[in-house]
């Protein structure tokens, strides 16, 4: 056990003791999801138990300190604080990115930026700001949209093409001609916008960002297209998305089983009739939970195939071109089988479902609103169905191709 931040808190050290505490938390994340939802971010307090938790930390390597999580495992936990209340889950996925990203910087910088694996990541990785080549380094400036966890992280990753007196500035190597790269800065130099005002996922505090003439050294950026770490299963373009649809499923089980219980004592009070003997409700959660196992089984299914041929060595070219694909396509069937399952029972429930104090209502807003993300889009389908016809991905990055 190793200690974090907290005075008297102990992180596991292992994947089943995080999952542990992970079911632990689900209960009380969920007596805490209105106040979340009214905070329009998460509490200190609950960031804080996140972190003493030993989330943040699970896809650090373990020459970082981390717990070196395997994608499934990532997505399981993610999966069960999910259960709990998406907004955190959500959150804790964002936050455990610094792992990922770790590995496409120097070991002595990701030790200088990450000096414990407990360390928050926010920020958006779209290159959306402008970054000006200068002496060592590169003056940042811009906004940036939907940073989630940006209210309570330690340092902030932002996409932005980079000039050069002030003229787009081409990769020396000829393959870019208009270089773009990530680039990481502490919290405290990032001006926060408050506009987190949405339908759904309401405490991840979301915020847009802006940076203003921001210095950041050159060693202090990184692109997905080099490995400067330890190599592995997570030193890959697309491993900081694999896991975020664990939030997705956590919310679909938590809806069947909330349906469920209602189903099982609750009578019609126009027939009489117990729901658990009506056809309707039998059918409904039957075909519910058919597609949920179904959806379940093809992400993990995915995500074992794809990490048994990187584990091993491999690279993702190893892998059939059904196999490549696989991972992105079950993603967002996750995320949109959740919004579906959601849907249906929150008709079955009927007016019970409508008020703020059903979780429904919230489970609703919360799978609509999450399949508004970049990873849930037709871009997705494109570049998955692209590849497999030997096309060109609109969005390769997803099949962990980086140009």
């Amino acid at each position: 056990m190793t200690m974090t931040g907290t005075p008297g808190a102990q992180v596991p050290a292992a994947a089943a003791e995080l999952l542990a505490r992970a079911k632990e938390l689900a209960p009380l994340l969920r007596e805490r999801s209105a106040e979340i939802e009214e905070a329009r971010r998460l509490p200190a307090d609950v960031v804080d138990m996140l972190r003493d938790a030993g989330v943040f930390r699970m896809a650090f390597g373990r020459e970082l300190g981390g717990l070196a999580l395997t994608t499934v495992e990532q997505t399981r936990v993610v999966e069960t604080l999910a259960y709990g209340d998406a907004s955190a889950a959500w959150c804790a996925v964002m936050g455990a990115s610094g792992g990922v990203f770790s590995a496409f910087l120097d070991e002595r910088v990701a030790k200088e930026i990450f000096p414990t694996p407990d360390t928050i990541m926010a920020g958006l990785l779209q290159p959306t700001g402008h970054a000006e080549r200068v002496a060592g380094g590169f003056r940042l400036s811009g906004r940036w949209s939907f940073g989630s966890g940006i209210t309570h992280c330690d340092w902030v990753t932002s996409g932005a093409f980079v000039y050069q007196d002030g003229k787009p500035y081409a990769s020396p190597d000829g393959s870019n001609p208009h270089e773009s790269r990530q680039f990481l800065v502490d919290r405290a130099q990032v001006e926060v916008i408050d506009n987190w005002h949405t339908m759904g996922m309401r405490g991840t505090g979301s915020c847009d960002y802006t940076m203003d003439d921001v210095f950041v050294p050159e060693e202090h950026t990184y692109s997905f297209g080099k490995v400067r770490g330890r190599p592995g299963p997570l030193a890959q373009p697309d491993a900081f998305t694999r896991s975020m649809c664990g939030v997705a499923l956590g919310v679909a089980r938590a809806a069947l089983d909330h349906a469920r219980e209602i189903a099982r004592t609750r009578v019609d009070r126009m027939t009489g009739v117990a729901w658990k003997d009506h056809f309707r409700a039998q059918v409904t959660l039957a075909e519910c939970e058919a597609d949920f196992l179904a959806t379940r089984g093809a992400v993990y299914g995915s995500q074992r195939r794809q990490w048994e041929v990187l584990a091993a060595g491999g690279t993702l070219d190893d892998l059939t071109p059904e196999e490549r694909a696989a991972s992105p396509l079950a993603w967002v069937h996750a995320f949109r089988t959740s919004r579906s399952i959601v849907g249906r029972l929150f008709d079955l429930l009927q007016a019970w479902s409508i008020h703020q104090s059903s979780p429904m209502d919230r489970w609703m807003r919360d799978t609509t609103t999450m399949c508004q993300h970049a990873t849930a889009q037709d871009r997705i389908l494109q570049s998955a169905g692209a590849y497999l016809l030997g096309s060109e991905p609109e969005f390769g990055i997803c099949l962990g191709i980086v140009k």
